[in-house]
């Protein structure tokens, strides 16, 4: 007997109730299973989740795992737990305490639900997926890193504002590591096909590809109480939707490099395609030389945060 498709969802905070909360109204799949330490509140999310299902006639439920053990079974596995960025800290800020939030859902991961995809969300995005990928030892296709649909998204909805038209028509392209050094890329991005340098000149563009790489922290300064979470939850759906419905759409993720773009053993955000089995094919596009020096830059801070969990011999003991 055919199963439906499950989705686990670890952390349910404002991003992981979010991320349910889409998926549930999108009837993505049958059964959204939340994990939190805060049982009672994840419960009661669930329940409201549930109803609100109930209310667009979605067939998908939503439940709550007491522990690692009742999420059986996953097709994939959202991980959103770990300190939240909070203002004046940076991503780096997180890397130890959230390494070891990781590791301990990893194994969890591993053991009841083996056969999943992992989509890692938690900070600093790049270092928690190559965390995720060391410790669960999946297949590099099977542990994606949401980043880059959220930096395209930001990055769009900035080409819009200072535009005035095109909303629903902008393409935008970052690649790069989820941070301060990510790198937005114009000659890749276009209005309903029409080249970004032909409606913005290079000051505006500029202007747009640095707060791109701001637009976290520009959130987390006006929020005051935390970060973003309906864009990096709308984010992480689309990822899923793409996973659970085998589109084989290409979308920017961080993903394990061997070799691509002439990097080796670091996590970084390039063009996949998207499928039943995760990262099916990274795609490798034709940088320029001053692309090519901005990639080098975000995978070397990407490295250092690597080096940081080496140093503290994070790994030593890991499988």
């Amino acid at each position: 007997m055919v199963k439906g498709k499950r989705v686990g969802i670890v952390g349910a905070g404002n991003v992981g109730s979010t991320i349910a909360y889409s998926l549930a109204m999108l009837g993505s799949c049958h059964e959204i299973i939340l994990r939190d330490n805060k049982i009672e509140i994840a419960k009661g999310k669930a329940l409201d989740m549930s109803q609100a299902a109930a209310a667009v006639r979605s067939h998908s439920i939503v439940t709550v795992a007491e522990s690692m053990a009742d999420m059986t079974d996953c097709d994939v596995v959202v991980i959103t737990a770990g300190s939240p960025r909070l203002p004046g800290m940076s991503r780096d800020d997180l890397l130890m305490i959230n390494a070891k939030v990781t590791r301990e859902v990893i194994e969890g991961v591993a053991k009841y639900s083996p056969n999943a995809i992992v989509i890692m969300v938690s900070n600093p995005l790049d270092a928690m997926t190559y965390v995720a990928l060391r410790e669960s030892g999946f297949d590099r296709s099977r542990v994606i890193g949401m980043a880059g649909v959220l930096d395209s998204a930001r990055m769009a909805a900035f080409i819009q504002e200072k535009l005035g038209y095109g909303g629903g028509q902008i393409r935008a392209s970052v690649m790069g590591g989820h941070g301060d050094d990510m790198v937005p890329l114009p000659r890749y991005s276009t209005v309903a096909g029409v080249p970004l340098s032909d409606v913005l000149t290079h000051e505006e563009i500029d202007e747009i590809v640095q707060r791109t790489r701001k637009g976290g922290a520009e959130i987390v300064a006006l929020l005051q109480t935390g970060s973003a979470y309906y864009a990096p939850a709308k984010a992480t759906a689309i990822m899923v939707e793409a996973i659970l419905k085998d589109t084989k759409q290409i979308h920017p993720c961080a993903v394990y490099l061997e070799g691509e773009y002439g990097f080796n053993d670091v996590v970084s955000g390039v063009p996949v395609m998207l499928g039943a089995n995760g990262a099916e094919k990274i795609i490798e596009v034709t940088l320029n030389e001053t692309e090519k020096a901005m990639f080098a830059a975000s995978c070397k801070s990407v490295q250092g945060l690597i080096d940081t969990l080496n140093a503290n011999k994070f790994f030593e003991g890991a499988k």
